[in-house]
């Protein structure tokens, strides 16, 4: 029987490093046969399986590595160190990279206290839009990869998602009631669509662009869609597909919205949209990204 990659569910196995660090598995071996610095345990059948300590100090001498310092002298520095060294380079390091770099280890740290103030740091300096669209949502798209190949378990994605909606509803609530225009937009997720964080940022651009907003969130049933719309005058609505949908069921969803709002303007975005490329009724958009909502959707007022 062919043994599994991963010793036990506790342990990474040398290959997730590599993915988790962007260090080579071959240069891992090296650095761990020369400067002791790695401990991992060992299967019956010789499997190298590395803690969570193992992993968190490879992050952390990557980044130092990646930033000029030499291996040598990385590894004799202690924990306190190696940290003050981050805290360093953090500080004198403001390029989204290199935030995107400095969030993974918070949430493979699930150091919750880490990552809200580097995400406030950022936000002070470029902005809560900047923020989600240049270094968050590259991060989760990092996160995301990083889940396929099985180096990040759920909960840590979770974890680091909740950290995430919580900021951006403390930042909707700043707008709420302080629309200017009289227009109104409808904020929605099909039935089986968990992903709720994107559609929560539009929503928040939305407002701050002094728009009306009537969010409905996620999992909404196509019959609760169709009630709204018999009910409510929207001038705008607005979805995003993220999870996993068949072509011909996205197909099948976007021309069923289009009969219940034929004469108004539909907004889509996500990953699903981009892989699939569907056939768009004649009133449908696709936004790609924060720019192209401010296109269709004007300027901030906030």
């Amino acid at each position: 029987m062919k043994p599994t990659t991963r010793i036990d569910t506790s342990l990474y196995s040398i290959k997730d490093l590599e993915v988790l660090s962007g260090i080579k598995a071959h240069t891992i071996r090296i650095w761990e046969k020369r400067y002791n610095l790695l401990s991992p345990r060992r299967s019956e059948t010789n499997i190298r399986g590395y803690g969570d300590h193992d992993l968190r100090k490879l992050l952390n001498v990557a980044m130092l590595v990646k930033h000029g310092y030499k291996i040598s002298k990385v590894s004799v520095l202690d924990s306190d160190q190696i940290k003050s060294e981050i805290i360093s380079i953090q500080e004198s390091s403001k390029n989204e990279s290199h935030y995107v770099e400095t969030l993974m280890i918070h949430m493979i740290n699930f150091d919750d206290e880490a990552f809200n103030t580097l995400v406030n740091q950022v936000i002070e300096e470029i902005g809560i839009e900047k923020t989600i669209s240049n270094v968050i949502f590259p991060f989760f798209m990092k996160v995301g990869l990083y889940w396929q190949v099985g180096s990040i378990f759920p909960a840590q994605e979770h974890y680091v998602s909740y950290l995430v909606r919580q900021k951006l509803i403390a930042e909707t609530e700043k707008y709420y009631g302080k629309h200017i225009r009289k227009e109104s937009v409808l904020f929605y997720l099909m039935p089986n669509e968990q992903h709720e964080l994107s559609l929560l940022f539009y929503s928040l651009m939305a407002l701050k662009r002094g728009y009306k907003i009537i969010y409905l969130g996620q999992n909404v049933p196509f019959a609760d869609l169709e009630k709204v719309a018999s009910k409510l005058e929207v001038d705008y609505v607005f979805s995003v597909f993220t999870n996993s949908v068949e072509k011909e069921e996205l197909q099948d969803h976007l021309l069923d919205v289009s009969k219940i709002f034929p004469a108004k303007k539909v907004f889509i975005s996500g990953r699903q949209v981009n892989e699939h490329n569907p056939l768009l009724p004649r009133n449908f958009k696709v936004i790609s990204n924060h720019k192209d909502f401010s296109k269709y959707f004007g300027k901030e007022f906030f």
